[in-house]
């Protein structure tokens, strides 16, 4: 099966290109079983602005670009095997795990959290996730 490009009208595509410029990248690539979502940050899928300085604003945001992106290939965070966190502040990490924890609602997944520069000013939590058809 050859790759399928996946894409969401409720988020954002990343890139953090000039909004005028479009982006290089997928929101997300369905690969045989498999759905591979791009790194969603804290971006109104309207605007494609950051949505504001706060962790915890910041992480809904993101999540909820991430299930819209899910959504569209027919998936939900019940399909995710593994995801990857980029936190700009390592000492968000408590306030962003609450809500993390909060917006999964007991969901369960393999999840990887390290500390690093997101590349747009402003976006403090970058995630990405690979999710399981079956």
């Amino acid at each position: 099966m050859p790759k399928q490009i996946i894409t969401s009208p409720d988020a954002p595509t990343t890139g953090f290109t000039n909004q005028s410029t479009p982006s290089p990248l997928a929101q997300a690539i369905r690969a045989g079983k498999l759905l591979f979502v791009s790194g969603q940050g804290p971006l109104d899928p309207s605007t494609r602005e950051v949505v504001g300085p706060d962790i915890r604003e910041q992480t809904i945001q993101t999540l909820t670009n991430l299930k819209n992106v899910l959504a569209a290939a027919g998936l939900d965070f019940k399909h995710v095997v593994n995801m990857r966190v980029v936190l700009r502040n390592t000492e968000d990490f408590p306030a962003f795990n609450e809500t993390f924890r909060e917006f999964l609602e007991g969901e369960k997944v393999t999840r990887t959290c390290i500390g690093a520069t997101p590349h747009r000013k402003g976006v403090n939590v970058e995630i990405d996730c690979v999710a399981s058809f079956d």
